[in-house]
């Protein structure tokens, strides 16, 4: 999940806590406590998984399939910190993002941005989660590390569950491993939009949960990412997301709000 590292300019504007200034929110209730395993091993990461014969190309993509469970029952990291146990999974952020992929504005479409290409990996970019975890900057994993955890969790599934070369199951594979390193260097306009998608569909979540805790959790740490959206297609759509907040804390409220720096950016253009 996309995170602020410590030192984030995301924060309030003065010493004093939210509650202080606002009166009516709690605080943060965030949790210290880290899911993810500093000793992480491929063998562990995948050491449950059923298959039959590890030493023979596979048959059947039926065990991929289970591995894919693991999408729809690990809960994204960042929100279980603030308390929220009952969030969405991996699953539940990857499908809003592939909807949202399919609603490419005009003037992308003018470009040639090939739509069905950034909903596929929409649905895949996230699919190594299924053996690292979701790993956050508050786990303190450099950078390196979880590439390489990513990685080498892609070439297990896409290679190891799925087979390769003349053992090959259907292509899939390859197609999926194809889609993800696309989504890694992000360097075409799909894998820049989907980059873009996968921030906006934070900020609609973020801004989900302050609604459904009724003002009672500030998740504006992860506004950050607004000032990350590229393409001005998805800015707006951030900025109108961003005006939503504004209008549902008040405007007093929000000017002590955490990420109400980047919001207002985001509003400004």
């Amino acid at each position: 999940m996309t995170e602020p590292v410590s030192g984030s300019k995301a924060g309030l504007a003065s010493g004093t806590s939210t509650q202080e200034q606002n009166g009516s929110l709690t605080s943060s209730n965030e949790s210290k406590v880290s899911v993810v395993p500093r000793d992480w091993s491929l063998e562990k990461g995948s050491q449950d998984f059923s298959i039959k014969d590890p030493a023979k190309p596979p048959e059947s993509p039926v065990a991929f399939f289970h591995v894919l469970s693991r999408l729809k029952t690990t809960k994204r990291e960042g929100w279980r910190r603030f308390g929220i146990t009952d969030g969405e999974s991996i699953s539940d952020h990857m499908y809003r993002m592939s909807i949202i992929t399919m609603f490419a504005p005009p003037s992308l479409k003018d470009r040639g941005i090939n739509i069905a290409r950034c909903t596929q990996m929409a649905v895949v970019h996230d699919m190594a989660e299924s053996i690292v975890g979701d790993i956050t900057p508050k786990d303190k994993v450099a950078k390196e590390e979880k590439s390489r955890r990513e990685e080498s969790s892609m070439t297990f599934l896409t290679t190891k569950l799925l087979g390769s070369g003349t053992n090959e199951i259907n292509g899939a594979g390859k197609e999926i491993m194809d889609l993800w390193l696309e989504y890694e260097n992000s360097e075409t306009l799909e894998s820049q939009f989907v980059h873009d998608v996968d921030k906006l569909e934070l900020l609609l979540q973020m801004v989900e949960y302050e609604r459904k805790y009724n003002r009672q959790k500030d998740l504006g740490e992860f506004a950050y990412v607004a000032d990350r959206i590229q393409l001005p297609e998805v800015r707006a759509w951030g900025a109108e997301i961003m005006e939503e907040r504004k209008k549902f804390w008040g405007a007093e409220a929000f000017d002590h709000l955490k990420g109400h720096e980047q919001a207002t950016r985001l509003l400004n253009g």
